[in-house]
């Protein structure tokens, strides 16, 4: 017994055949069109002459027949629009040829706009071209594509099918432009850095490894940004950026994605206090020129994005929701004992240092409440191995993590530019943590470009995927994500 899907399948097939059996090509090489759907409804409601001849092409997405008069909506890019087909004004054999047209079939037409009775703007079509035949049917209709697994396997269809979607995608694209032009206008170079690097460097993460087989070496997908970019700031790039893909050999879960996005810049003569003021101030700018408004709406809370933003100090945040000051406890056995004794329940895997323990304590108890835009400040040295110490306290440095609706969206640090405390750290770290996928790993080369001398530098990351999850006002990091990873099917 043949399948709904196979029986359209072979009735769009032999819609092909009869196509092609009148001597038309059902795929032609190009089709130039006059005008985007939207430039075409921009021109109609401006201009007082109505009678303008023009080409549109687009992906019929509703056909709606009446007798002697048939009615189509087509979508490009752009917006939609809704055609019109005359038998009198066609003549009967292009009009009958209308029959072979299908929804999801990409058509291109020619005509003059009216708007009808009912004021929607229509173009009365008075020549049409096959450009495409869907062989497949679109999702049906009134629900578009609801099944959010295969919404993520067959972006495409998604594409097609939801309107959010494509919204939530050209957000992306509208952010990530706002936000160059920002950095642009504010002296800082945009710059591109190898995604393939012979040490995974700049992050604490389990990176992917790969093999070039012309140098018969191993490779790392980098997993941070960072010490390409103080390479620059050292040969003189004072101000300097990239957006690009990082990779990170890690769980998946709605917020995280094994690759994903990241802004990072570097800001010569700077500390992390002036890396603040940029954080709050870019993203305000970005959403106001995206949303129109500073304000935005999560889960029902009201978050609003304009300067100044809050800021806590980690330790003061750390005994308020935990009841713990991890000053007081110099080891990870005594401060675990201290979190057992408040009542503290932490899962933690085989491996875990102070560190790793001071982290889980901030993502399990301090993060949930952290609405309103909040920067987080001076973290314990074992978290930063590339932040500078606080003058004041030699176990704190000078990082911040800025919080968003209880989500990381950056983290920033005055970068440590001593050679040979830097080399130091690297080398307590690894005694610390043999065995740890994770740990930094001493870069030779990053460490003798600091022997050259890099000025004092404020250094940023901002995770560009949940920047957009927040102005989007989703909660799914695969829904601002074209093609996410997911399990095998």
């Amino acid at each position: 017994m043949t399948s709904r899907l196979e029986r359209i399948t072979q009735q769009r097939l032999d819609s092909l055949s009869r196509i092609r059996a009148r001597g038309i090509n059902p795929y032609p090489p190009s089709y130039h069109s006059s005008h985007t759907i939207k430039e075409a409804l921009t021109i109609f409601e401006q201009q007082e002459e109505k009678s303008q001849t023009m080409s549109l092409a687009g992906r019929t997405m509703s056909k709606r027949s009446l007798g002697k008069m048939a009615f189509l909506d087509i979508r490009d890019g752009s917006g939609k629009i809704q055609l019109c087909f005359r038998r009198d004004f066609l003549g009967k054999e292009k009009y009958e040829f209308l029959r072979e047209v299908d929804i999801g079939d990409i058509i291109g037409a020619e005509g003059k706009l009216f708007q009808t009775k009912t004021g929607e703007t229509t173009l009365e079509v008075s020549d049409f071209t096959m450009l495409c035949k869907s062989l497949r049917p679109l999702p049906e209709k009134w629900h578009g594509l609801t099944d959010v697994e295969k919404r993520y396997r067959q972006r495409y269809l998604d594409l097609i099918s939801n309107e959010d979607a494509r919204t939530t995608f050209m957000l992306r694209s509208q952010i990530m432009t706002t936000m160059r032009n920002y950095l642009d206008s504010h002296g800082f170079i945009e710059v591109e850095t190898p995604v393939l690097q012979s040490q995974a460097g700049g992050a604490l993460a389990r990176p992917f490894i790969t093999h070039h087989h012309a140098l018969d070496k191993d490779l790392y997908l980098r997993i941070a940004l960072e010490l390409y970019l103080k390479r620059l700031v050292v040969g003189g790039f004072d101000r300097v950026y990239e957006i690009g893909r990082v990779f990170r050999n890690e769980g998946i879960s709605i917020q995280h994605n094994p690759e994903f996005t990241l802004l990072e810049c570097y800001q010569a003569y700077a500390n992390y206090n002036d890396i603040m003021n940029l954080v709050e101030e870019v993203v305000s700018h970005i959403a106001r020129e995206v949303l129109g408004n500073t304000r935005i709406t999560c889960g029902g809370k009201t978050i609003d994005l304009a300067p100044p933003w809050q800021r806590l100090y980690l330790r003061e945040a750390t005994k308020n929701y935990c009841g713990i000051d991890f000053e007081d406890y110099p080891d990870t056995e005594s401060l675990l004992r201290a979190a057992a004794r408040e009542g503290k329940q932490l899962e933690l895997g085989d491996k875990f240092s102070r560190g790793k323990l001071i982290d889980k304590l901030i993502s399990t108890f301090v993060e949930p409440n952290l609405i309103q835009p909040t920067f987080l400040l001076d973290y314990p040295i074992e978290i930063s191995p590339l932040a500078k110490k606080k003058n004041d306290n030699d176990h704190l440095v000078e990082k911040f993590e800025a919080f968003i609706n209880g989500v990381e969206i950056a983290n920033a640090f005055t970068e440590l530019n001593d050679p040979l405390e830097q080399r130091e750290r690297f080398q307590q770290q690894l005694k610390e943590k043999i065995g740890d996928e994770e740990v930094e790993v001493a870069d030779e080369d990053f460490l003798q470009a600091l022997e050259y001398g890099m000025p004092p530098t404020g250094g940023l990351g901002i995770g560009i995927d949940r920047l957009v999850m927040l102005l989007a006002g989703q909660n799914s990091i695969r829904e601002v994500i074209l093609f996410p990873q997911l399990k095998t099917k």
